[in-house]
């Protein structure tokens, strides 16, 4: 039987984020190949674990990238630096046809979620990947607005501090600005909120995530909470870690304890509570850091499609 025709992939990131979607890459796919790791540091780990596996490798940034014996090859390449070093990767990256899966707050491209809109985006040249909180949470707001009206939505992402590294850190304002703008355009929430919390806990704790939604008072708690079933069952196909914590919560909020929406002012209606959790796969970093193998995983699923739709793999 013939082989199954693999893609080859460039990562540019030799950090946690970019080392471990190389190893998910190595280990779990079947359309794709590293074809390349990318960093700016040439004691990193990420670039000397990428050069003992075969993987072609430059500290050089995108300038080496391009320089690659192969870059000519490429057809993919995962972006996990940073919202204010990406702009010139996916201008340069564009220039040769290389479509770009960003994992930075930058927002280039379209807002992805795999599960909820990646079908619509499959021919963009760059997919913006949210955030943590985002891919994640999106997933819930939108359960609840394909079965109910979603005046508002708010999300608080809790993560480890230990997992989040230096990009996480400088990325804080876009984190909550890009997850707020994700939760309408591809949640369907009439207004989005994000808030992330670096938890400081020892030992470190998985990341945690609360998705609160004010629907309308009629809305069905029924279709809502079998919805929310389904998609959390769909997230799980390519994030295994990604679970329900309890039954979903439900609040009739009427005149007297209505919710305040910013901009809006007091609501009343249906207060729809999420709690999920997310664990790691711990193929590179470790299980508790499920806010970057979200972000990963979620990468890998979209490039695996795209592979499939335009290169026939």
């Amino acid at each position: 039987m013939q082989a199954q025709r693999r893609i080859p992939v460039a990562i540019i990131g030799s950090g946690n984020i970019g080392t471990d979607l190389m190893i998910k890459v190595m280990r779990t796919s079947q359309r794709l190949s590293v074809g390349a790791m990318v960093g700016i540091d040439p004691a990193s780990d990420g670039l000397a674990r990428a050069a003992r596996l075969g993987v072609p490798t430059t500290a050089e940034g995108i300038e080496g990238l391009t320089r690659l014996a192969n870059f000519g090859d490429l057809r993919i390449a995962f972006d996990a630096t940073s919202a204010g070093a990406h702009a010139r990767h996916n201008a340069v990256l564009q220039q040769h046809g290389v479509t770009v899966i960003d994992l930075t707050p930058a927002a280039i491209g379209p807002y992805v979620v795999p599960v909820v809109n990646l079908h619509a985006h499959l021919d963009a040249p760059n997919l913006n990947m949210v955030t943590c909180g985002g891919q994640a949470t999106i997933p819930m707001v939108r359960a609840v607005s394909r079965v109910a009206t979603v005046h508002y939505a708010e999300i608080v992402a809790s993560i480890a501090s230990k997992s989040a590294g230096p990009g996480t850190r400088a990325n804080i304002d876009e984190f909550t600005e890009t997850t707020a703008r994700a939760i309408e355009q591809v949640g369907g929430a009439a207004r989005g909120k994000a808030i992330i919390i670096l938890n400081p806990a020892e030992p470190p704790r998985i990341m945690r995530d609360t998705v609160f939604c004010l629907a309308d008072a009629d809305a069905d708690e029924a279709q809502i909470r079998a919805s929310v079933a389904q998609m959390a069952a769909d997230v799980a196909q390519y994030v295994p870690g990604y679970r329900l914590k309890q039954e979903v919560q439900f609040e009739r909020r009427g005149r007297g304890r209505p919710v305040e929406i910013p901009g809006l002012g007091r609501q009343a209606g249906l207060a729809v509570t999420i709690f999920l959790e997310v664990e790691g796969a711990a193929h590179y970093l470790p299980a508790y850091a499920g806010n970057l193998d979200i972000m990963t995983s979620a990468a890998l699923a979209a490039a695996e499609r795209l592979a499939e739709r335009r290169f026939g793999a």
